[in-house]
């Protein structure tokens, strides 16, 4: 399925039915009274998250949603029968701007939440509203009210318990479909991955679910390469798993350039708990591996864990870790 994260989609509510201006005629009585009814309230339409959707993919082709009118009232006092409201699902982790695409106006954090965006227009009054002691057989009778309608933004950003970031080729894909059961593009090529692939992995009956986010490089947050398109991702994750490509001539660049990047697009994500892991570990000897990372908590000050996706011991181990920071 192809991933979207931004629409802009215009919504109409439905409008209210229009008022009856009837008069009751039945056989033996002459001055039958006023007996329409009111018209029946226009459909609103409702944004309802979903946890199964993690694209916008479906507003693509369809922008424009119109809920159904309400029915116009009739004679012996009947009320028209309300619109239907017009229910649109939406990923969880889905936000609601105004036209300006800037204010925000709802913020879907949870599964099965509801937000109506376009209330559905009232219904008019039928003549029998309009009856009293000096007007017995009133003409009167109101149309009904027009639906708010207006374009708005959905943007989606992922919700996920662990964001796996890092530079390009860092193995981000590989280690995603070796924790969970994802199974996201994975070559020898930087930014094979273009979208965030979203896994779940299950360890001691506990359900943690990680996003893969795309390779950041230099000036991402002005932009460059995938850039700020998918570092607004990051912003929903509780903890980080920065992978580094151990075969790297300079782990301490690689892991800097990464959070330099982080801390200009917005200096909240340096706050988040961070797992630093050295990824690749079968393509070098063990003294070499032992040798850059005594090198690199010496200067970073971090603890960091080792792992290769054809291990599954430390797959397994990384996998016990995470829980240390989602439950």
């Amino acid at each position: 399925m192809k991933f979207l994260d931004q629409v802009k989609i215009f919504i109409k509510a439905g409008e209210g039915g229009s008022g009856s201006p009837s008069f009751r005629r039945e056989k033996f009585i002459e001055f039958g009274g006023p007996d329409g009814g009111d018209g029946g309230k226009g459909g609103s339409i409702i944004l309802v998250s979903e946890r199964n959707l993690n694209t916008l993919i479906d507003f693509r082709y369809q922008q424009h949603f119109k809920a159904a009118r309400g029915r116009d009232g009739s004679g012996k006092n009947k009320t028209g029968r309300g619109g239907e409201d017009l229910y649109l699902k939406v990923p969880i982790g889905t936000q609601v701007f105004e036209e300006d695409n800037k204010t925000l106006i709802f913020d879907f954090k949870e599964e099965n939440e509801k937000f109506v965006a376009a209330i559905g227009g009232k219904g008019g009054f039928g003549n029998t509203r309009f009856k009293s002691s000096t007007n017995r057989a009133p003409k009167k009778f109101t149309k009904g009210a027009v639906g708010e309608e207006f374009w708005i933004y959905l943007q989606l950003k992922t919700i996920a318990d662990i964001g796996i970031i890092g530079l390009p080729n860092a193995g981000k894909s590989s280690l995603l479909a070796s924790l969970t059961s994802a199974t996201p593009k994975i070559a020898n090529y930087k930014f094979t991955t273009i979208n965030p692939n979203l896994g779940v992995a299950m360890y001691d009956d506990k359900e943690i679910t990680l996003a893969d986010i795309p390779g950041l490089i230099e000036g991402a947050h002005q932009g460059t390469g995938l850039g700020i398109k998918f570092l607004k991702h990051i912003e929903r994750c509780k903890a980080l798993l920065h992978l580094i490509d151990i075969s790297e001539n300079d782990l301490i660049n690689s892991y800097l350039q990464v959070r330099d990047e982080m801390g200009k697009y917005s200096s909240e994500l340096l706050k988040k708990q961070e797992i630093i892991v050295f990824n690749k570990i079968d393509l070098i000897d063990e003294n070499e591996i032992k040798e850059k990372i005594n090198d690199f908590e010496k200067i970073i000050k971090k603890s960091a864990f080792t792992t290769s996706t054809l291990d599954k011991k430390s797959v397994s181990d990384i996998k016990s870790t995470l829980l240390n920071y989602v439950s």
